[in-house]
C-alpha cells in the first residue's frame, strides 16, 4: 500500500527525507483546506463593490502597481503574470528538487494567507501524485519577490502550459493533464501572485542539499579517520578533554565520533616516534565540526521558512486586514545557503591536504602509493584532480548574497541573489563528494602498506564492502572509473 503525506502540522527535514525516498500520496488535511478556502472566500467579499486598489489583486505589478485594472479583467491579469515570467534559461533543475518546491509551495499556501483556490492547491498535490514534473530552469531568479521565474515555470502547467516529464518524457503539460485525467484551473484575483512570488525554488534546493551535506559530513569523519590511521595519525588530537576547553558542540561531535570510528584499530594504538601531525589530521574536530555547526544551524533557517508564509500581498481575514510587505525577500536563506557553501568547500579544502599527505612518501608509505614508483605514477593525478576541484570551490564560494541589481524601474532595488547562491551550492556539494571520493580511494590504498596491521573493525567492514568494487592497485591502470565508483560508493552507503 503506498504511504502518504499529509499536509497538516510543520514540515521538518526528516519529512523532506521521506517524501522523496517514499514518494508517499500528498494528501491536504481538512483544517487546511477549510483555511485555503476561508480566505479565497473573505477576497472575493472585499472585492465586491470595492474599486480601491489592492497591489497585485486589481492593479499591475512591481513597477506597474499604480495602473488599475478593470475587474472584468482580473483573470486575464494573473493569468498573463504567469505567462510573462516564465522566462528561465539554463540547465532543467533536478526532478527532486521540482518535487520539492510543490510540497513547499503547497505548504506555503495552506496557512490561509495566500487567496489561493482550493483547485489550484488540490491539483499541485495532483501533480506530485501523478508524478508529473514540471521543467523548470535553473536560471531567472533574483531572490526576491519571490523566485519569480523559476516558480513561473513550475506553475505553467497549472494552467495546462509549459512542459513537463511524465512517464519519461519530456511533453507539452497539457497532454500530461489529460492522460492523468487531471483538469487545468482557471486562476482567481491574487493567484498569480500566490503562486510566484516565494521562495520555494532557493528553499527547496537547500532543503535537498542540507540533507546530501548532512551525510557527507558522516563520511568525511570516516574518511579522515582512516587516513588518520593510514598515516600513523595520533589519537591525542581527539581526547575528549582537549575539547571541553573549546565546547563547539560540533568539535566536541567530531573528536568523540573519530574516536568511535578507529575503536579496536592496531594502528592507532601503536606506540609513534613522531609528536604532532599535520593539521589537516590533528585539527579533524576543530574543521569538520565548524562546518557540521554551520549545516545545523542553515538547517534551522531552512526549516523555519518551509513553515513560512512567502507570498504577497498577505492576507488576514480574521484581521480584516490586507498588506503589501517583503516576505519574499530571500536574504534569510541567501545567506544561509552561501553560509553552507563555505563551510562544505572547506570540507572538500582539509580531505585534499590530507591527500596529498598520503602521496608524498611520508612515515613508510610509498611515493604516490605504488611499489614501483618512477614506473609508475601511481595516485600522483587523483590529487591533482582533487586541487583542481577544490580551486574552483573556492570561486563557488564566493558569496551571491553581497551583491544585488536594481530591477523592474527601481521598485525591486534591493534583492537577495539566493537564488544563485543555492545552484552554485549544488555544484560545491556536488564536488565535496568527488573530493571526499578521491581520499577514500587514496586513504584504501594507502591502509594495504601497513598490513598486516588492521584498522577498526568498522573501517574494515567497510574496506571489505568497498573492495569488491575497487581493487588495490598494484600497477598503474586507467583510473577514473576506480574514481567514479568511489562517487558512487560514497553516494549509495549510508555511514553512522
Amino acid at each position: 500500500m503506498k504511504k502518504t503525506f499529509e499536509i497538516t502540522n510543520d514540515i521538518r527535514l526528516d519529512d523532506i527525507r521521506f517524501f522523496l525516498k517514499q514518494r508517499p500520496e500528498i494528501t491536504i488535511s481538512q483544517e487546511r483546506i477549510v483555511r485555503i478556502a476561508k480566505c479565497r472566500q473573505w477576497l472575493d467579499e472585499q472585492l465586491e463593490g470595492n474599486n480601491e486598489p489592492i497591489y497585485g489583486i486589481n492593479t499591475g505589478f512591481g513597477a506597474l502597481c499604480n495602473i488599475k485594472i478593470e475587474h472584468r479583467d482580473i483573470q486575464k491579469l494573473q493569468e498573463n503574470l504567469i505567462i510573462s515570467h516564465a522566462c528561465g534559461v539554463g540547465e532543467i533543475v533536478p526532478d527532486d528538487i521540482v518535487r520539492l518546491m510543490l510540497l513547499l509551495k503547497i505548504q506555503n499556501l495552506s496557512y490561509g494567507h495566500s487567496a489561493a483556490q482550493t483547485d489550484t492547491v488540490l491539483l499541485m498535490a495532483q501533480l506530485l501524485n501523478h508524478n508529473i514534473i514540471p521543467v523548470v530552469y535553473d536560471q531567472g531568479s533574483l531572490g526576491a519577490s519571490g523566485d519569480l521565474a523559476p516558480l513561473a515555470h513550475l506553475c505553467l502547467p497549472l494552467l495546462g502550459m509549459g512542459e513537463v516529464k511524465y512517464q519519461g518524457n519530456v511533453i507539452p503539460a497539457s497532454e500530461a493533464l489529460k492522460k492523468a485525467g487531471l483538469k487545468p484551473v482557471k486562476l482567481e484575483s491574487k493567484e498569480g501572485l500566490a503562486l510566484l512570488n516565494g521562495t520555494q525554488f532557493m528553499l527547496a534546493y537547500g532543503a535537498y542539499i542540507t540533507m546530501e551535506a548532512q551525510k557527507l559530513l558522516n563520511w568525511a569523519d570516516v574518511i579522515g579517520s582512516l587516513s588518520l590511521d593510514a598515516f600513523l595519525g595520533l589519537p591525542g588530537p581527539f581526547n575528549n578533554l582537549v575539547h571541553e576547553l573549546r565546547p563547539h558542540p560540533g568539535q566536541i561531535h567530531t573528536a568523540q565520533r573519530v574516536l568511535n570510528i578507529l575503536r579496536g584499530s592496531q594502528l592507532i594504538e601503536q606506540a609513534k616516534e613522531h609528536v604532532q601531525d599535520p593539521y589537516s589530521f590533528r585539527c579533524i574536530p576543530q574543521v569538520h565540526g565548524a562546518s557540521r555547526d554551520a549545516v545545523e544551524y542553515c538547517e534551522k533557517v531552512f526549516e523555519t521558512e518551509m513553515n513560512s508564509v512567502t507570498d504577497n500581498p498577505t492576507l488576514f481575514p480574521d484581521d480584516h486586514f490586507i498588506v503589501s510587505a517583503g516576505n519574499f525577500h530571500g536574504q534569510p536563506l541567501a545567506l544561509a545557503l552561501d553560509f553552507m557553501g563555505i563551510a562544505l568547500s572547506e570540507i572538500a579544502n582539509i580531505s585534499e591536504r590530507r591527500t596529498y599527505q598520503l602521496i608524498c612518501g611520508k612515515r613508510g608509505l610509498p611515493q604516490f602509493l605504488v611499489a614501483n614508483p618512477g614506473l609508475n605514477s601511481g595516485f600522483m593525478i587523483p590529487q591533482y584532480t582533487a586541487a583542481s576541484i577544490v580551486s574552483q570551490n573556492k570561486v563557488l564560494s564566493h558569496p551571491a548574497s553581497v551583491d544585488s541589481i536594481e530591477s523592474s524601474q527601481g521598485q525591486e532595488d534591493h534583492v537577495s541573489m539566493g537564488s544563485i547562491s543555492a545552484t552554485k551550492l549544488l555544484k560545491i556539494m556536488k564536488n565535496l563528494k568527488s573530493v571526499l571520493a578521491i581520499e577514500w580511494f587514496n586513504a584504501a590504498q594507502a591502509l594495504e602498506f601497513r598490513r598486516p596491521s588492521k584498522t577498526s573493525p568498522y573501517l574494515e567492514n567497510l574496506l571489505y564492502e568497498y573492495r569488491k568494487e575497487v581493487p588495490f592497485l598494484k600497477n598503474d591502470v586507467v583510473m577514473y572509473p576506480l574514481i567514479h565508483k568511489s562517487i558512487e560508493f560514497i553516494d549509495t552507503v549510508d555511514v553512522d
